[in-house]
């Protein structure tokens, strides 16, 4: 079977239905690198393209269970929205999730982190993620106008799923910032700026990154977005209050983090200290 034309007129079709659904640009990115990947697969395998060639592809994938899941998604869209050949996790099962606690630091660590920090632009980058509980592209995307000095909080412009939210600063990040602000020629309206306009993820990654390997551990972004929501949860605040700080969409997503907690666990009696 001759696939170009078809993949050709899929791909135009995808890029308009997710478009027109609101989807990210990485997300239709995402689905035609899949659906690229898939009609080559067929290409090269002489497989009609059905349900089993699906089957078939997805077991010829060594990739990580979450990526693999990436792929089921992008192929799923493809057969539901555009050839009309639905198909459920019934007819084609799907990896199951691991389920991995997130990694959280103790607040003595991240002292530590800020304290061994000496670049103000630096400093402010960790700070950010940890008062605030941003995600990467979150803090990317930041403008000097999204910050509210007066009443502590910062509003997240198309966050994950396009939503707008508001969260969290710290009272004592603000003398930080205006400090930064004033040393800075600013010439966007981001408030970490790079070579080519606003800061890129992996300036960002490699800041984490020097300032965890002073420590012997590897920092990332989003352990500091899950530190924020496990110190939070210990100092008594209502998880309500962390999912929507946080942005997701559903409590079940936030309650990970009562697993983490230790608040709890310390005010267990371990057996052994009674023994005399």
């Amino acid at each position: 079977m001759h696939y170009t034309a078809l993949e050709n007129n899929c791909l135009n079709k995808v890029k308009d239905i997710c478009k027109l659904k609101g989807y990210s640009i990485k997300t239709i990115k995402s689905y035609n690198f899949t659906i690229k990947k898939f009609f080559r697969y067929l290409k090269n395998s002489e497989l009609n393209l059905n349900h089993q060639s699906v089957k078939y592809y997805l077991l010829s994938l060594d990739l990580s269970t979450n990526s693999v899941r990436l792929e089921y998604a992008a192929l799923r869209f493809l057969f539901r929205e555009i050839l009309k050949m639905p198909f459920t996790i019934e007819d084609i099962p799907l990896k199951k999730k691991k389920k991995t606690l997130p990694k959280v630091l103790s607040q003595h660590q991240i002292k530590q982190i800020l304290e061994s920090t000496k670049n103000l632009k630096h400093k402010l980058i960790i700070k950010l993620l940890y008062s605030s509980g941003i995600r990467l592209q979150e803090l990317i995307n930041l403008k000097k106008i999204d910050i509210d000095f007066d009443r502590n909080i910062l509003t997240v412009r198309k966050g994950k799923g396009g939503k707008d939210r508001i969260t969290i600063i710290s009272e004592s990040i603000k003398l930080d910032l205006l400090k930064y602000y004033s040393l800075t020629n600013f010439k966007t309206p981001y408030v970490f700026e790079g070579r080519k306009g606003k800061y890129s993820k992996k300036s960002v990654q490699l800041v984490l990154k020097k300032a965890g390997n002073k420590l012997g551990f590897n920092l990332t972004p989003h352990m500091l977005r899950h530190s924020f929501a496990t110190h939070l949860l210990e100092q008594g605040t209502d998880i309500r209050y962390i999912q929507k700080l946080l942005g997701h969409s559903s409590l079940s997503t936030t309650q990970i983090y009562t697993k983490v907690s230790t608040n709890d666990l310390s005010k267990i009696k371990n057996p052994l200290d009674n023994l005399k």
